[in-house]
């Protein structure tokens, strides 16, 4: 088949899929690019993410340490990132006239923050490349050919068969095992999917009265684990939740859901301080500030109402002074500075960027080219695959690498086959 007849075809419309399609339509004008989208919605994630303000990216420069962000699929995309990594995606944007920035946590956003503007660039980028956009149509049915190519049994807005050359799959991470059954039937394994990004619900938490403070550096530790994340901390009215939070559950994903979400969490207000570190500056603070009252004179930025109730729990008395401190109590207040424990009984998802740790099995896909080991002309990008990022941008990352490196080899193969 020539490749002036040659069609290819993307399941999703989402950043791993418009990147896919945008990248192999700009490589081989000659190819017919069709992105095929169920829903009536386009790059909804991108939409939501950061916000509104979608976080494209991380200012992470250097692939060694960029796949240091992925619980899973990190050391697979070691080499994809050297192909494709987090600067080529600002230079991409930037190309197209989309300017972004860095914020003191690394994390990039558009300067317009707004995430219409990545929707919008996607949009045009695609538009001008000549890929076709199906919205409100399904693949109901992909039958691999036997000269190569795919027949799809389309439904839908623009129901038919459609035979492709190519197939690139970007239709994202589902929640449950069975939405995976398509590919299954393919042929392909898959990595059972289990929630990761989540924050703790905690029902008996003594800090419940405490909804909206923050402290920007905490560290929380998995009791029984080796598990531990530091970074900004959020109580909230049904437990804790910030990026500390956040990150430990995408690192310990598997681990919790066997743990069925239950579990001790010990938090560190002071994560600098060793015991031995903290036991000797209270001693040095007592004896230059003895008369000072416990309660009404936070120490190390803490906020006064996260002071008040450690001291609470500790048992230390209205108007007491650090002078009169009993020992005890002094102990049970290092414990909670160090190592508050917090009763984990359930999670609840981020807001709405949902991330599913599972999928696709790497080991079945060259990540050079994003193509399937065990099927010819078939590809794959995003979170269909078993790789997962932290929050801060990790995961577009993942997507607009994977998708770039099918969509080139979409189109190179082609150009050499026609």
């Amino acid at each position: 088949m020539n490749s002036s007849s040659s069609v290819v075809a993307v399941l999703g419309g989402g950043a791993a899929g418009f990147f896919g399609a945008i990248a192999c339509a700009e490589a081989n004008p000659q190819l017919t690019v069709i992105l095929i989208e169920k829903t009536g919605k386009l790059l909804s994630k991108v939409r939501v993410s950061g916000g509104g303000r979608c976080n494209v990216t991380h200012a992470c420069f250097s692939p060694a340490q960029l796949v240091q962000h992925y619980p899973r699929g990190g050391k697979q995309l070691k080499e994809p990132f050297k192909q494709f990594g987090a600067q080529d995606t600002v230079q991409w944007f930037e190309r197209r006239g989309v300017q972004l920035k860095t914020e003191a946590d690394g994390r990039m956003f558009p300067t317009t923050d707004s995430s219409e503007t990545i929707a919008q660039c996607l949009l045009e980028a695609a538009r001008q490349a000549g890929v076709k956009i199906w919205n409100n149509t399904a693949a109901e049915e992909l039958t691999p050919l036997p000269e190569g190519g795919f027949s799809l049994r389309l439904t839908g807005t623009h129901a038919q068969e459609l035979v492709v050359n190519k197939l690139l799959i970007a239709t994202g991470g589902v929640p449950k095992s069975e939405g995976y059954n398509w590919l299954r039937a393919l042929g392909h394994s898959v990595a059972e999917p289990v929630p990761s990004l989540f924050t703790f619900n905690v029902p008996e938490s003594p800090l419940r009265e405490l909804m909206g403070v923050s402290v920007p550096h905490a560290r929380v530790v998995l009791a029984g684990s080796t598990l531990s994340y530091e970074g900004p901390l959020l109580v909230t009215h049904w437990g804790v939740s910030g990026p500390a939070v956040l990150k430990l559950s995408a690192w310990g994903s598997r681990l919790l859901h066997e743990l069925n979400y239950t579990g001790t969490a010990l938090v560190s207000w002071v994560p600098t301080h060793t015991e031995e570190k903290l036991r000797q500056w209270l001693h040095e603070f007592r004896a230059q500030n003895g008369r000072k009252v416990v309660q009404s004179n936070p120490l190390f930025g803490l906020p006064q109402r996260l002071w008040r109730t450690l001291t609470d729990q500790a048992g230390v008395i209205d108007e007491t002074r650090w002078s009169e401190l009993a020992a005890k109590v002094q102990n049970r207040l290092i414990e909670n500075l160090l190592r508050m424990p917090l009763a984990v009984r359930g999670k609840t998802t981020f807001k709405e960027e949902f991330v599913t740790c599972g999928g696709i099995l790497l080991a079945e896909v060259n990540m050079k080219t994003m193509a399937s080991r065990l099927i010819p002309d078939l590809y794959f990008a995003g979170e269909v695959l078993d790789i997962d990022g932290i929050t801060g941008g990790f995961n577009f990352q993942a997507a607009w690498t994977t998708g770039y490196l099918a969509g080139q080899a979409m189109a190179y193969t082609q150009q050499e086959q026609g």
